[in-house]
């Protein structure tokens, strides 16, 4: 693609290494930027660049949070006995946008991939642990990880790791089909598949 400004290029270059976005949609992007007001070109720089001085981890689940604890775990309405396992924040939101859970979350920050070189110690699968053995109130910890190889994978793992605690360890039902990841499965069949979540030894019975 040849450019007439290489302010411009390098503008498109940028987009461009965000997933999902060809040089084309880069050039949109970057065309439309130019088409707008200074002064709200230069808020949406500064929200960026805030998200990512200001943003927080929080201490006690991970999820991406506003202060070092989410209002998630922050509100005393959840279930603190009730824990869902999750890969990352998407899937703190479509879980939370069913409004059929109570609980309280962990976000993983991936799953357990050898192709990729992601392996259990890159993910927060022993904070969970530490968890596990902090917080007595824990009676159930549902794995909603995505229906793929690495989401069982990463499931069959969890569950040798946390088997001799005296918790419940439960999926969620599989109405959403093998290879499916959850950000993408539509409210009602992730409501249910959480509702009408199972336990996980009858999963591999």
């Amino acid at each position: 693609m040849n450019f007439s400004s290489k302010l411009l290029e390098n503008a498109v270059n940028e987009f461009s290494r965000l997933p999902g976005i060809g040089q084309k949609t880069a050039l949109r992007l970057v065309l439309y930027l130019l088409n707008q007001q200074k002064i709200d070109v230069e808020r949406f720089s500064e929200t960026l660049v805030k998200l990512k001085s200001d943003i927080c981890f929080c201490t006690i689940c991970n999820n991406i949070a506003d202060q070092t604890i989410c209002e998630i775990c922050s509100t005393p309405k959840r279930d603190k006995s009730l824990i869902c396992v999750v890969e990352d924040t998407r899937d703190v939101m479509a879980i939370e946008n069913t409004n059929q859970f109570n609980g309280v979350y962990h976000v993983l920050g991936g799953l357990i991939s050898p192709m990729d070189g992601v392996g259990p110690s890159d993910l927060n699968i022993d904070k969970l642990v530490h968890r596990m053995k902090e917080e007595e109130e824990v009676k159930e910890v549902v794995l909603a990880l995505s229906a793929t190889m690495e989401g069982d994978t990463t499931i069959f793992y969890l569950y040798k790791k946390l088997k001799d605690f005296d918790i419940q360890i439960s999926t969620i039902a599989r109405g959403i089909a093998f290879g499916g990841e959850l950000e993408y499965v539509d409210e009602v069949t992730l409501g249910r598949s959480i509702a009408t979540r199972v336990p996980y030894e009858r999963s591999i019975a």
